[in-house]
């Protein structure tokens, strides 16, 4: 893991290594610098594989420069089918000997997780990985600058100002969605997005998608209907995604939660030879949020040691400002401040990769409330439901059900990610500007169309695929990328494999709902594994006190405080969903507010 850093065009110096400063914590152990009249291009290196000397980058080879933050898990079969004089045992200079080859399509012979650039001539190109685990930020002003996290950025912009997409798209979805961060003049790529920057001017293209992986149109999405077939090739899939992410030169560890992912990862490791160290997260005086009697029961039935952090309170507020500050801008997941302190032990344990769980839910269709989706759904199919229409639109409610059966009625997308939080309605309500209803799906739209013009008919499909594009890879794997990196850690996510995936993709629906069991194909791999213990647990999820912690430190009025300067809000509709987040209703809503408010003050007012 790494950090890419360029200027093609006018710069300071002393600004821009200013601003490669601000990412050192992504690579301590090498800062390389490439700088002549109108490019700076550098590079932050962790060392994970390769820990010579002749690995560090950038990478010069005639014309082309490399600077790639990442691992790419196939780079040894890569490197036998490629020619080039290798003076590293490591993977980027098979990337430029694999560009070299197939020009900008080498990225479709690549397995793993990634964010690239690539200086060829006086073309730079920018690649995002498929399912997005590496982050890459870039901005056009006087000069082009690019770089892995925004905060190296922001020196670069003429003022701060508010993106108000960002803002709509992070209260409906939890994040900002492509191309949008909260700093106007800011993007990001997409998963599976590049960028072409050549005299001036920015093109985005996709190169990859999950729904036709191939590039064409005619795969089809349901071409695996025997369980027995579908069991065997998922399993394999798995396995060689572990086994894969299990090639380290320093030591790898593992988070460890109650449920049947983590401790998947963990088994299946330990079959391969690596018994790895696994971490657990406890929460002082919360048991109900609690997972350390679950994790150590897992722990001790697979034989791995396990080491508990405990968190409280005050150590809970106290790492919100670092955290914060690492995310760089709103972010609606209280599950950061723990994993940013779970993160921070792991480190002090000596570890710099990390196995973690992402994916599965999403995949294996883990949330109970997909197929709550699915049931409601069916309410599209009744013949008379004009009085139902007109009941619902007159009889408003901010309860998410309510919200469900009216875009049934309006026959308009139901699903709009697992993080679907404030309604267009809600957001219309507690804003002070106009919020049409149905507006935010402009943010989704691009997923929509391609899903629309695939082969794909099952909803389902549209919930993991939306899923893994906004709630994973904008949310989750955003969140995972920044704070294990604060901390100079690589997170390897195993079911997060394209492979992994395109496999779930070609199952027929019938073998994923397994009458409406959450996880039904994944339990069935994992029991060979497991004990039945662990297979029949309730999810809890990272599940944490944010919100009795939040009151309880009285920080909560932040929210109103900055809507006194700001104008945002209706007050008094603030100090409504305020009340109800003290009574244990829409708690997430309200986190939302005041993440969105630390960062107001913070970079704004």
């Amino acid at each position: 893991m790494c950090a890419v850093f360029g200027i093609l065009g006018e710069y300071d110096e002393s600004k821009a290594r200013y601003a490669l400063s601000l990412m050192h914590h992504r690579g301590p152990d090498f800062c390389g610098v490439i700088e002549s009249e109108r490019l700076f291009f550098a590079h932050n290196l962790l060392s994970i594989m390769d820990t010579s000397s002749n690995a560090r980058q950038p990478l010069v080879h005639e014309e082309i420069l490399l600077s790639f933050n990442g691992e790419i898990y196939n780079f040894l079969e890569l490197k036998k089918e490629l020619e080039f004089e290798y003076k590293s045992g490591g993977e980027s200079e098979v990337l430029i000997a694999a560009y070299l080859k197939w020009g900008v399509d080498f990225v479709q012979h690549l397995r793993g997780m990634f964010a690239i650039a690539l200086k060829d001539g006086e073309t730079l190109y920018l690649f995002r990985d498929r399912l997005g685990k590496k982050p890459l930020f870039y901005h056009q002003g006087k000069s082009f600058v690019f770089a892995s996290e925004i905060k190296a950025l922001v020196p670069f912009l003429k003022q701060k100002k508010l993106s108000n997409d960002a803002l709509l798209s992070y209260l409906s979805f939890l994040a900002p969605t492509p191309p949008h961060t909260f700093y106007e003049g800011i993007y990001k790529l997409a998963a599976g997005e590049y960028l072409t920057y050549r005299d001036n001017k920015v093109e985005v293209k996709r190169y990859y998608d999950l729904l036709y992986p191939q590039g064409t149109l005619h795969v089809s999405p349901s071409s695996i209907e025997n369980e027995s077939f579908a069991l065997k090739l998922l399993e394999e899939n798995l396995l060689d995604s572990i086994s894969t992410r299990l090639n380290s030169s320093v030591p790898i560890a593992s988070l460890l939660s109650g449920g049947i992912d983590s401790a998947l990862i963990a088994a299946i490791s330990k079959k391969m030879g690596h018994n790895l160290h696994t971490f657990t997260l406890g929460y002082n005086e919360y048991q109900n949020y609690d997972e350390r009697k679950n994790a150590l029961s897992t722990a001790e039935f697979l034989g791995v040691k396990n080491s508990i952090v405990e968190i409280d309170q005050n150590r809970f507020m106290e790492a919100s400002e670092n955290v914060f500050e690492t995310l760089d801008e709103p972010l609606n997941d209280p599950a950061a401040i723990p994993l940013y302190l779970l993160f921070e032990e792991i480190s002090k344990e000596g570890y710099r990769v990390v196995m973690s769980g992402e994916g599965s839910d999403e995949l294996f269709l883990g949330y109970r409330q997909y197929f709550e989706y699915l049931d409601v759904e069916k309410a599209a199919t009744l013949m008379h439901k004009n009085w139902l229409k007109k009941y619902f639109r007159s009889n408003f409610s901010m309860n998410r059900e309510w919200e469900w059966y009216k875009r049934i009625w309006n026959e308009t997308l139901l699903f709009r990610t697992s993080g679907d939080k404030f309604t267009d309605l809600q957001k219309n309500e507690i804003m002070r500007q106009n919020i049409r209803d149905g507006e935010s799906l402009k943010y989704l739209k691009p997923y929509r169309d391609r899903f629309e013009n695939s082969h794909h008919e099952d909803e389902a499909s549209w919930y993991s695929y939306i899923d893994l594009n906004i709630f994973q890879a904008e949310h989750f794997l955003r969140k995972l990328d920044h704070v294990s990196m604060a901390h100079s850690i690589e997170s390897r996510t195993p079911f997060l494999d394209h492979h992994l995936a395109e496999t779930v993709f070609q199952l027929s629906p019938e073998l994923r709902y397994q009458e409406g069991k959450t996880k039904a194909l994944l339990k069935k791999i994992a029991a060979p594994y497991l004990n039945e213990e662990i297979l029949q647990r309730k999810k809890k999820g990272f599940s944490n006190p944010y919100m009795e912690w939040l009151i309880a430190s009285g920080n909560i009025d932040l929210i109103l405080e900055v809507n006194e300067q700001t104008g945002m809000f209706r007050r008094e509709v603030l100090e409504k969903y305020i009340e109800l987040a003290r009574r244990g209703k829409f708690k997430q809503h309200v986190w939302g507010l005041y993440v969105l408010s630390h960062w107001i003050k913070k970079q704004l007012l």
